[in-house]
């Protein structure tokens, strides 16, 4: 495995490999990059294929942690971890503790905090071995409720730009993927009176949300073809590919999931296509906004920051239609400026 030549490789500052025989640990920290402070990105558990598909999503995440931090106006670096395995079957306290041991060994250039499969009850078990976590209890605390109120906000910008509406009475909206995040994003969107298409491998959670917000239920596969006005991608990422990209309908893609693109030239496709995209990393900024009020937490404020995701997305929107350029684009020239300019 090559690590510098991977074309997800963009001079991370540092990849470290962490194993623990004792506990089974097996985790990459990814640190891209520190210069807006000290990087900060969650830490995820997921059964890869191989090590370099963790790899490569580690490398990939942190860099969107970087860009994420600056366009939501934190002074905090990128950085994400990933933990190779079942979540179901490998969680226990010797594994936390040696990860936060392994937290240790960077010596507070990344902290880590809640992701995909990791709860703010295992941050606890390695903040007993460590003080480089955030996102904890008494304090921030979950993140989710945050990432599900910048999503909806993202989405409703979106919708302004696109359809020239104020509100999502009546839009149909495919939602994919119904953990923690996607969840409580159905609940805003029903709130708000949009018509909901769910899918998910979860089967509880499908019908307790068909009950609850009126939703129709579709199968993995077949939420790309509903005939929506919106499309909310909230699993893991590359749900945007050349398979899918010819199937979807939406005229909007807003949702909560990292690395939403399969490659970075699908965001130039979905502007021939004529579809809106938010960008990932500033669309699901709410999480890491809540976090950033860690030391002095305080509910109200962290709301109102994440607000600002809102306008950040229409000043998006408006420079891409200026120039007539993707979004995707539009964003990463935004957050390599932010960052030049120290967070300015």
């Amino acid at each position: 495995m090559a690590l510098f030549d991977l074309p997800d490789f963009d001079d991370h500052e540092q990849v470290v490999f962490c194993s623990d025989n004792a506990s089974g640990l097996k985790a990459i920290i990814a640190v891209h990059s520190t210069k807006l402070g000290a990087a900060v990105g969650g830490c995820r558990m997921w059964d890869y294929a191989n090590d370099e598909e963790a790899l490569v999503d580690v490398l990939r995440l942190s860099k969107g942690m970087t860009y994420k931090n600056a366009m939501a106006g934190l002074k905090m670096g990128g950085g994400k971890s990933v933990i190779l395995g079942d979540a179901k079957t490998l969680k226990s306290e010797a594994l936390f503790k040696a990860f936060g041991k392994a937290l240790n060994g960077l010596n507070g250039s990344y902290l880590s905090a809640e992701d995909v499969n990791i709860t703010t009850s295992d941050i606890a078990i390695a903040n007993t071995v460590t003080p480089f976590v955030t996102g904890t209890e008494g304090k921030s605390g979950n993140p989710a409720p945050f990432t599900a109120l910048g999503t909806f906000l993202g989405i409703k910008a979106s919708v302004k730009h696109k359809l020239n509406r104020d509100d999502l009475i009546g839009l149909k909206i495919a939602v994919q993927g119904l953990g923690s995040v996607g969840y409580q994003l159905c609940e805003h969107l029903y709130k708000a009176g949009a018509e909901l298409v769910i899918t998910d491998i979860n089967q509880m959670a499908l019908d307790l949300a068909a009950n609850e917000f009126n939703a129709r239920v579709v199968g993995l596969d077949e939420i790309y073809d509903q005939d929506v006005d919106v499309y909310a991608p909230c699993a893991l990422g590359a749900t945007i590919n050349d398979d899918t990209l010819t199937r979807i309908k939406a005229g909007i893609i807003a949702g909560c999931a990292n690395n939403q693109l399969a490659e970075p030239r699908h965001d130039k496709a979905l502007v021939k296509r004529g579809i809106l995209y938010a960008p990932d990393y500033v669309i699901n900024a709410g999480g890491i906004i809540n976090v950033s009020f860690e030391d002095n937490y305080n509910s109200e404020k962290s709301t109102t920051k994440v607000g600002e995701i809102y306008h950040t997305l229409l000043n998006i929107y408006a420079k891409a239609d200026a120039q007539s350029r993707s979004t995707g684009i539009i964003a990463d020239e935004m957050a390599r400026e932010i960052i030049k300019n120290g967070g300015k």
